[in-house]
């Protein structure tokens, strides 16, 4: 193909397309990150306290970033939530012996 001879000016600046950014890195990244590395680290029976002051978005933001992630990691959590805390913790998978026995 030839190059376009049109030389109307472009409304918007161009790039190379290979450097354009592949991954989409949304606002609730590092906070989701975070709680993704601490429920790694943590215990069983145990969960992850986060105060709601500490958020920048509001706890429904963070939580469905946080079941996009976990779903896509293929990992299953539970939340809850109270008037100062995000509660997070992990959910145990169900054992072979239980997926038989229904």
């Amino acid at each position: 193909m030839s190059p376009r001879t049109d030389k109307t000016p472009s409304h918007f600046k161009t790039m190379m397309q290979s450097s354009v950014p592949q991954g989409r890195k949304g606002k609730h990244q590092m906070i989701v990150a975070t709680i993704l590395s601490d429920l790694l680290k943590l215990d069983d029976g145990s969960a992850i306290k986060v105060p709601l002051l500490d958020l920048a978005e509001s706890k429904e933001k963070v939580r469905s970033a946080l079941n996009r992630a976990t779903h896509k990691a293929g990992r299953s959590v539970a939340t809850a939530s109270d008037g100062n805390f995000l509660y997070i913790w992990n959910v145990p998978a169900p054992t072979k012996a239980l997926r038989n026995a229904s």
